[in-house]
């Protein structure tokens, strides 16, 4: 079978890569993210993975991998902030506070659509207005949910999470790595 990365984003690439696979090509789904009115984070962070792996094209020897990842505080989802206010407003809402990451993963082939949900909590240490306006600076948060990275600088501000670390990054290893072996996606032997 063919792997097809229904992303554009080099974080799961990179992933991927820790699994020993490499995708066959990458297509990014072209869809509307925008929440529903109501839309619990979960039913939302489902939704658009599924909504990704349906928008995209599948020839027969093809399975095609997308996920979807928000960063929740309450019932709020935290998406990409559109500019560094939104970011600081983002982080100063997790700041000394636990929120949980959701990370969706779709898989889609012939045999339909597979579909699992990674919930990781996050703890966030108190932070200064010094170390927002450093970490804006630095502009890591820009296309990340919830305003920040925990695999970059924004680690810093993380003193433990409970469960998936890559899925926090972006696509949680274990459970994509169980979906695409049923599948029948399976790491390439080194040439």
């Amino acid at each position: 079978m063919k792997l097809i990365l229904g992303s554009a984003s080099p974080r799961r690439r990179e992933l991927l890569d820790q699994l020993g696979l490499v995708p066959d090509a990458v297509r990014a789904p072209d869809i509307d993210e925008t929440p529903r009115k109501n839309e619990r984070p979960r039913d939302y962070v489902a939704r658009m993975a599924r909504e990704k792996a349906m928008a995209l094209d599948l020839a027969a020897d093809e399975v095609i991998l997308c996920a979807d990842t928000t960063v929740t505080c309450g019932r709020r989802i935290l998406g990409k902030p559109e500019d560094a206010a939104e970011a600081a407003e983002f982080l100063f809402m997790l700041s000394g506070r636990r929120h949980h990451v959701l990370t969706a993963v779709a898989v889609r082939g012939a045999f339909g659509i597979r579909e699992r949900l990674v919930d990781t909590v996050v703890k966030f240490r108190p932070l200064s207005n010094e170390d927002v306006n450093a970490y804006l600076a630095s502009g890591e948060w820009q296309g990340k949910a919830g305003g920040y990275a925990i695999q970059g600088l924004g680690g810093a501000f993380i003193p433990w999470i409970q469960g998936s670390y890559t899925g926090v990054v972006g696509l949680p290893l274990a459970e994509t790595a169980i979906l695409l072996t049923s599948a029948g996606v399976t790491a390439k032997e080194a040439v």
